[in-house]
């Protein structure tokens, strides 16, 4: 089973797993993808404004919001 970075994205996102979400900024194709991680992780562990890594935060969320929204789904089969 293959499951797209931006599922992985959101996923590490939201539950805080910052080193799995490094690793996906690394292995990733998708350039845009890798920046808004890179941003955000670079907000979270170095700028001391909280409003900065709000910020960063909700860009990645939209980001991978809007990439998973024009992503075709994955069919299963069992």
């Amino acid at each position: 089973m293959v499951i797209p970075d931006y599922d992985k994205a959101l996923y590490y996102t939201l539950w805080g797993q910052w080193d799995d979400l490094l690793v996906l900024m690394v292995r990733t194709k998708d350039d845009f993808l890798a920046k808004k991680i890179e941003t955000f992780l670079h907000a979270f562990h170095y700028t001391g404004s909280e409003q900065s890594v709000i910020d960063s935060h909700e860009n990645l969320l939209h980001y991978i919001d809007h990439a998973m929204a024009h992503t075709p789904s994955i069919e299963i089969e069992l």
